[in-house]
């Protein structure tokens, strides 16, 4: 006869915490990449309006991620 085994014990709110940090350096790494290649294509082309579009751009895209990765942890 075996011993019972005892189930896990998991801390469902540290696991959402490291989840939502994950997250935050997830959108901040995406906007920082976003002005960084727009601030090269400025450069490259001798523009001086992609480093805000892209930025813009890449905080929308990011903002979005990040409320579907929040909504898939309520379900």
């Amino acid at each position: 006869m075996e011993p019972q085994k005892h189930p896990k014990k998991t801390n469902k709110g540290l696991q959402t915490a490291a989840k939502l940090s994950g997250i935050g350096i997830q959108m901040g790494i995406t906007i920082y990449l976003g002005n960084l290649l727009g601030a090269w294509l400025d450069k490259k082309f001798e523009a001086n309006y992609l480093e805000i579009v892209i930025t813009l751009i890449a905080i929308f895209v990011a903002t979005y991620a990040m409320i579907r990765q929040a909504n898939n942890l309520n379900n």
